[in-house]
């Protein structure tokens, strides 16, 4: 008997405890080889080098830090230099959120991380009607400079990054953290971070958006170019599939539509006349890690080797770095559960080992009470210590991709990729993402996948511990973190001040000219940079926008 032969009586034999599992589980007898995993696809008892019988180590891994980047973007990766810890963070006041930061910095954080309230991720300030009843509830209040000035008073944004989850008015936002800068002799050539600035995922799964699809990319490659000139080390836009997983995407379609996005930014930018090099090294990405520990780390694997070959061979970039798969991680939200909130420790350890062992750069680790409120000191100290923990005292960091080679991965890695030119191939049959986002392809998607994935909790198919099995009548309390109605006073009077102390007519006279080049074509960034330096507020810049741009309605997919 070959080899061939004795691997394929293996793969088909059934041992008596895979038997007595199908039972536990009750699952059909013609799916007993496989299992269900967090995408539509199935996983194989057993994997052998069968499975990945066309594996050319050269054309498919490389070495790490060469292309096409499967096994990383760095030759040593976390063996040299362990990823940034980048907690997420904000709510209430500016004054209360820079207290938070200080103290995550004080325990270990190495990077900061801005979670704004939805007000201001609405374009509006805190005094506006609209923004009534949501201030602070899930980030901080920035309505002007003044709030920016606070945010980040007495911390060396020369020294540390920082990343901001902001779209629709991402320019406005980044112009005020440039000018806070500017104010304290910090020139913006030196300062480093990102803007989110993802506009596309907005459309398909987040739904944070202002101004309609053409206008909005307008906004974000105008700060690629502004950036490409001005702040050679800031990333001008994080492209972003944690929302479209936590929006019910399987991990295969937060591949695909991610990069798909990507891909739309990067003709966009080219349109624009820019150069792919002289932006395409600032890209960056944002992903999700869910459970599934094994294909959450294929899905980071396929990433770079897709993005490197697309950057490579279809935009003819040459410059190595605009090669490169750049990306932070979050762990998953909406894995997250309000039942046994403890469990939540482990499932996000166990995520952010995933996202470790797949090359992250950068990590957010969620806290046990988010499904409740927002986290508590202590919760948010667990979060950092489980990827502390993870750094310095579980080991994976001392070799470089260690799970190279491994059967099982290497073939959820193709199958990975093999899903995501699917996804490829008919978003490009609808005109590109944008066209695809216009006829609300990647929204079905995603919600016949949310669809299904809690069709299988409802019905037992998918077990969550201590939500549909291991019950527990024991009650847990939460200690949570409650807003200060004082601080919304506070901020209301600052902004009131802020209105009186400027100088109105200046303010008046850089909005128009804002308003005038906005019914132009010229790039916005310094007109942008002009008005906040004047004071102008979030909202009074935005209702421009909304004058020239108008508002996005979405319309019924059916």
């Amino acid at each position: 008997m070959d080899d061939k032969e004795r691997l394929k009586i293996t793969k088909g034999k059934k041992s008596w405890e895979e038997t007595t599992l199908q039972k536990t589980l009750n699952r059909s007898p013609e799916r007993r080889d496989t299992f269900i995993t967090t995408s539509s696809a199935t996983v194989e008892r057993l994997y052998t080098p069968l499975d990945i019988a066309d594996f050319d180590y050269e054309r498919d891994l490389g070495f790490p830090g060469q292309y096409p980047f499967t096994r990383g973007v760095h030759p040593t990766m976390h063996r040299g230099r362990l990823w940034t810890m980048r907690m997420f963070a904000g709510f209430g006041t500016a004054e209360e959120t820079n207290t938070r930061y200080k103290y995550l910095l004080e325990h270990g954080e190495t990077g900061l991380s801005v979670a704004f309230d939805m007000p201001t991720l609405y374009g509006y300030d805190t005094d506006d009607p609209e923004a009534e009843g949501e201030f602070g509830k899930c980030g901080v209040a920035v309505s002007s400079l003044a709030d920016m000035e606070l945010l980040f008073d007495d911390i060396p944004v020369d020294e540390i990054t920082t990343s901001m989850t902001i779209n629709s008015p991402a320019a406005i936002i980044w112009a005020m953290y440039i000018a806070a800068a500017e104010k304290r002799g910090i020139p913006m050539e030196i300062l480093g971070g990102t803007t989110q600035n993802d506009i596309l995922k907005e459309y398909i799964a987040q739904k944070e958006f202002i101004f309609p699809p053409k206008p909005s990319m307008r906004l974000v490659i105008d700060t690629f170019e502004f950036g490409a000139r001005h702040l050679p080390r800031w990333n001008t836009i994080s492209i972003s599939g944690y929302h479209i997983r936590e929006a019910g995407a399987t991990a295969a379609q937060e591949l695909a539509f991610t990069l798909a996005d990507g891909f739309e930014y990067v003709k966009w930018g080219i349109e624009r006349g820019l150069g792919v090099d002289e932006f395409a090294p600032r890209l960056s990405f944002f992903f999700n890690a869910h459970n599934d520990f094994f294909e959450e780390i294929a899905k980071y694997r396929a990433a770079r080797r897709i993005w490197a070959r697309e950057m490579k061979e279809r935009f003819g970039a040459e410059n190595p770095r605009s090669w490169w798969m750049r990306f932070h991680t979050q762990t998953a939200g909406c894995s997250l559960t309000a039942q046994q909130p403890e469990n939540n420790i482990v499932r996000t350890a166990i995520q952010a080992l995933a996202a470790v062992l797949g090359g992250t750069q950068s990590l957010h680790t969620n806290s046990m009470d988010e499904a409740l409120a927002l986290p508590s000191e202590s919760a948010v100290r667990i979060a950092l210590r489980t990827q502390q923990i993870i750094a310095h005292e579980s080991g994976v960091v001392n070799t470089v991709d260690p799970l190279a080679g491994s059967y099982f991965v290497e073939a959820l890695t193709n199958r990975m990729e093999e899903e995501a030119y699917e996804y490829f191939r008919k978003i490009e049959s609808l005109g590109g993402m944008l066209g695809a986002i216009e006829r609300g392809f990647p929204q079905r998607e995603i919600a016949e996948s949310a669809y299904r994935y809690q069709r299988e909790i409802d019905t037992g198919q998918r077990t969550v511990v201590g939500v549909n099995d291991y019950l527990t009548e024991e009650h847990v309390t939460i200690p949570l973190l409650e807003i200060d109605r004082e601080g919304e006073r506070r901020q209301r009077e600052r902004l009131a001040r802020v209105r009186r102390e400027r100088d109105n007519e200046l303010v008046a006279q850089r909005l128009e000219a804002l308003r005038e080049a906005a019914q132009g074509t010229k790039n916005l960034m310094p007109h942008i940079l002009d008005a906040v330096r004047a004071y102008a507020t979030l909202g009074g810049i935005c209702d421009v926008f909304r004058e020239v741009f108008g508002e996005y309605r979405e319309p019924v997919f059916l």
